[in-house]
């Protein structure tokens, strides 16, 4: 008698743009987003940008996270963007695939351009939301906070549990601090959502 097969995995593939100024904390989100994607077992790879984006004061990275071997790490019309200044903003935006999610610093996006159609654009204050959390610098881990409340490809306990992995021994001793950041970029990106699922019904 043949044993029963089990059913595969339903494919997923996420993509995503981090991009901002040089300093953002930008390679830290990309790096840690993909730790934590392998610790839950998918597939994941990251890439950052260096040379002359980031002597001009930009910096970006690419995450690629899926069930299956991924085939390219290369993003070209990204499913997903955080974006954390308004020239990334100008960038990027305009790239991203229709239905794509795109978490904004609206600290340093004040009413930008409109985004292509079909974008869910998740706007959070991550800088005012940093200083709430008692470190300005992080307003990396509120947009990633943010995303992870957006997209849900990684439960956001994971995330924090790999804060170690990716910290240098130098922040070490800002690990509460970091997760307070991301907890309160989550409950913001719940709300984000909420606003624009009632715009969206009005």
């Amino acid at each position: 008698m043949s044993r029963p097969v089990a059913p595969k995995a339903p494919p997923m593939y996420l993509d995503l743009i981090i991009a901002g100024f040089g300093g953002q904390g930008i390679l830290l989100m990309g790096n840690l987003l993909a730790c934590a994607a392998m610790e839950a077992g998918l597939h994941a790879t990251f890439i950052p940008v260096y040379g002359a984006e980031m002597r001009g004061g930009t910096a970006n990275c690419t995450v690629v996270l899926s069930n299956a071997e991924i085939g390219s790490p290369l993003i070209r019309r990204p499913h997903s963007l955080i974006i954390m200044n308004r020239p990334s903003y100008e960038k990027f935006v305009p790239l991203i695939q229709p239905g794509g999610v795109c978490v904004v610093n609206t600290n340093l996006v004040e009413t930008p351009p409109p985004p292509p159609a079909g974008t869910r654009i998740v706007g959070v204050q991550a800088n005012a939301l940093a200083e709430q959390a008692g470190n300005g610098r992080l307003a990396n881990m509120v947009a990633l906070g943010a995303y992870i409340a957006a997209t849900g490809v990684v439960p956001l306990a994971l995330v924090a549990r790999t804060l170690p992995q990716v910290l240098s021994a130098h922040y070490q001793h800002l690990l509460e601090t970091n997760t307070t950041a991301l907890n309160l970029g989550y409950a913001a990106g719940v709300k984000a959502l909420e606003a624009t699922t009632a715009q969206a019904h009005a």
